[in-house]
């Protein structure tokens, strides 16, 4: 019930005056804490503002980008005072198999997750636990949530109004497909 408030809240704010420092705030917290993806705020922008989808887009990676810089501050430095959040709110699992996922694909762990719908934040912190070298965390970052965005952004742009509805829909279906087509990339290549 409070994730469809929060969800709602996010909703209203994409068509206010100030709705790109929101999605800026709301990319940042995404990263490292909140629980809302930039994505609802993301695609009803572009929907109002077609002619400014790119920006939207730059926005919206800029942000997360920041925040999993935070995200990975935060596992890095604080990662006793998070744990008990990470248990309360059930993202343990998320954690473990982010920590794994580091172990088996380093660099393309952070890239993967940046896009997929998995919790971008379990793995900032987890690659701040794990003390991932800086750069390339930053790579991977840029190219998956960036790749993440631009994507929604140009199919906005694409099809107009008609994605709203496919989005909300198929967002999750979309992000898996291409996680699963990277992943078997991933162990083609290897082998």
């Amino acid at each position: 019930m409070i994730l469809l408030k929060i969800y709602n809240r996010t909703l209203r704010l994409a068509s206010h005056a100030k709705s790109s420092y929101y999605l800026f705030v709301l990319s940042v917290a995404e990263s490292s804490f909140f629980p809302i993806p930039p994505d609802v705020m993301l695609a009803p922008m572009c929907l109002a503002k077609p002619s400014r989808v790119w920006r939207f887009a730059c926005i919206t990676t800029i942000g997360s980008v920041l925040g999993g810089v935070l995200g990975y501050l935060i596992g890095k430095f604080s990662f006793e005072y998070i744990e008990p959040f990470i248990q309360k709110f059930g993202y343990m699992m998320a954690y473990q198999n982010a920590v794994n996922w580091f172990y088996d694909w380093g660099f393309w762990a952070i890239l993967i997750a940046g896009f997929s719908p998995i919790p971008y934040k379990v793995f900032t912190i987890a690659a701040g636990v794990l003390n991932m070298a800086f750069l390339p965390f930053v790579i991977g970052s840029i190219i998956g949530r960036g790749s993440r965005f631009y994507l929604i952004a140009f199919l906005v742009r694409l099809f107009g109004d008609k994605i709203d509805f496919m989005l909300k829909k198929y967002m999750n279906i979309i992000g898996w497909g291409v996680l699963v087509l990277i992943t078997i990339t991933l162990v083609i290549i290897n082998l």
